[in-house]
């Protein structure tokens, strides 16, 4: 269902207003060009994931939990494979210009920061 004129410029309205509050949150929450799904990426993934449901199916026939458990193991590496996404090259893992393997310090001190920063800008 569309939506109405009115509806359309709240959301505008809206949108607007986040980009001024938090533009960091508003583009993390937008799509982002620099990521796209890869082809490769996909076909490979799910011949693993199809070769993973093969080894987890003859591990079950024949009774043989190591072969079960190898072939679940494989059919989530496949998986998880067919849904990563390519960078675009130049960018680091977290989208800024840089060293392309070179991601940040760890999730607590991107936190951190944040928080830091916003309070700088409360006061």
């Amino acid at each position: 269902m569309p939506l109405s004129e009115h509806e359309q410029k709240l959301l505008e309205q809206l949108e607007k207003q986040l980009h001024e509050d938090d533009p960091k949150f508003a583009n993390s929450m937008g799509s982002d060009p620099g990521r796209s799904w890869s082809t490769r990426h996909m076909v490979i993934g799910v011949l693993c994931a199809l070769a993973g449901i093969f080894l987890l199916l003859v591990g079950v026939t024949l009774n043989l939990i190591f072969v079960g458990v190898l072939g679940f193991v494989v059919m989530g590496a496949g998986v998880y494979f067919a849904t990563m996404r390519n960078s675009a090259p130049g960018k680091s893992h977290d989208g800024r210009p840089g060293k392309p393997g070179k991601s940040r310090s760890s999730f607590m001190s991107s936190l951190e920061e944040r928080w830091d920063e916003r309070r700088r800008g409360d006061s």
